[in-house]
């Protein structure tokens, strides 16, 4: 069984002192660059978006960060302006080992909706093409770790059963936002959609 690791947003943005800073964001990294070891084959995700994009709470006249709107493809949380195309704060962290990945996907470029899959747009139609690069590859199993544990990594984890791969999420290796019971309600539905949580 060929298995890979999919390493979800481990940004300069999502670690302290980034925009959209994950408490304990930075001390994953050794953990995941080991981890890669282990992996037959290693996805790297990054967040990527242009200027003013729809997700912003600054593109809302009025909103308040954190705060959720309606969009075409549902419920949005409305973000501080975050990984921008080619900021330093879109840049992966310093010490993460880039050279490891054999595939950068990169997400969230579509000003007009946001992607926390790894595998679709908000939408949950609109594939982002990983599916088919694991298919090819003939990958059966991920491994998923990284940044948030409670939107990305979740949303990349229950696409990724859906899907039909046999998915663990490294609970270890990951840090979550934790909004408003966010991180809890993550956990119950991985598991509820055959994730398994080590």
């Amino acid at each position: 069984m060929t298995h890979a690791l999919i390493v979800i947003d481990v940004q300069n943005d999502f670690c302290p002192g980034g925009a959209l800073a994950v408490a304990g964001g930075d001390a994953i990294v050794a953990g995941i660059n080991a981890e890669m070891g282990q992996a037959e084959a290693v996805i790297l995700t990054q967040d990527w978006h242009p200027a003013g994009h729809s997700s912003f709470a600054s593109s809302h006249a009025g909103a308040d960060v954190m705060s959720v709107t309606q969009m075409p493809y549902g419920p949005q949380v409305l973000w501080p302006d975050h990984c921008i195309q080619g900021s330093a704060g879109a840049a992966f962290h310093a010490d993460l080992n880039t050279n490891r990945a054999d595939l950068i996907i990169r997400k969230g470029y579509n000003s007009a909706i946001d992607s926390y899959s790894a595998f679709f747009e908000n939408d949950h139609t609109t594939p982002t093409g990983l599916e088919g690069y694991l298919r090819t590859r003939g990958i059966t199993r991920l491994v998923i770790a990284g940044l948030a544990y409670d939107f990305c990594v979740n949303y990349s984890a229950v696409d990724a059963a859906k899907l039909g791969f046999d998915v663990e999420v490294r609970h270890d290796l990951c840090r979550a936002i934790d909004m408003d019971g966010s991180a809890d309600a993550a956990t119950r539905g991985m598991k509820d959609a055959g994730v398994t949580i080590g």
